[in-house]
């Protein structure tokens, strides 16, 4: 079933489609570094609920101004003043909107740059690829503003980088960036210009690929990760039989068996 994304009904996310499949998604608050309210969050859900469904090839996650996302919007959960079980429902849309992005089916490249710090950091965990640029850095500063993570770092960012360095920067406040995050798994790229446009570059190849098969590496890797390696195994077993003899594949294959296609080579 094909639906179609209705562009004017988001307010805080900039939605362009462009030529190819790729979809630019922009947190559009720049005056609050792109803050993460409820709003946004409802959003993100949105949108990424529907895009398997719209055609929708990857995706470009990027923020507006001079930053990617600063985290939770904090005057919002201040002013609130919410209940425990306010804000635990507040953090389970959270885990949806995560969700959608990481189990959805449809590349996801974020570009970071300034600060990607907290529910910021947990966002960009949720994306495929993460680009950063040289102004971005990384925190989880909740250990310092009387908080606890709440949408997914300790999932995620913690099998990104491992449970005693996340510890370590939410007990310390520990920023990263550069070089050294790219090294500790932070993000796959390092750009010394725009990481928007390294970010368009990556969408524009993943969406040249076949649905079905971006749609497996979207999705079935990480269903695959939450498994028993039995469990796994089979899975994988089962998602290559159905990837690896779709029809739209037969083409690309034969492309391979008469040496038309493109071989596999290291840049230089």
């Amino acid at each position: 079933m094909s639906i179609e994304i209705d562009i004017s009904h988001y307010k805080n996310l900039a939605i362009e489609a462009q030529e190819g499949g790729v979809w630019i998604v922009t947190l559009n608050r720049p005056a609050k570094r792109n803050a993460l309210d409820i709003e946004t969050i409802e959003e993100l859900v949105r949108f990424f609920s529907d895009a398997p469904r719209a055609g929708v090839g990857a995706v470009v996650l990027a923020g507006a101004g001079d930053h990617f996302c600063a985290g939770l919007d904090l005057i919002e959960h201040h002013d609130a003043d919410r209940s425990p079980a306010d804000f635990m429902h507040v953090c389970l849309r959270w885990h949806e909107a995560f969700n959608k992005m990481e189990y959805g089916g449809v590349p996801i490249i974020a570009a970071l740059q300034g600060a990607v710090v907290g529910g910021g950091l947990e966002l960009a965990s949720a994306a495929h690829i993460r680009v950063m640029d040289e102004t971005a850095y990384v925190a989880l500063p909740e250990g310092q503003r009387g908080l606890f993570t709440g949408g997914g770092a300790t999932i995620r960012v913690t099998d990104l980088v491992g449970k005693a360095r996340m510890i370590d920067m939410m007990l310390t406040g520990r920023v990263y960036k550069g070089q050294e995050a790219l090294d500790l798994g932070f993000a796959q790229y390092l750009v010394d210009g725009s990481s928007f446009d390294a970010a368009v570059e990556l969408a524009r190849k993943a969406a040249q690929n076949l649905p079905l098969s971006n749609f497996a590496i979207c999705s079935a890797v990480s269903h695959m990760q939450n498994m028993s390696a039995m469990d796994a195994a089979y899975a994988e077993a089962v998602v290559a039989g159905v990837v690896n003899t779709q029809a739209e594949a037969r083409t690309r294959l034969a492309a391979f068996a008469d040496k038309t296609a493109a071989r596999v080579r290291p840049t230089t």
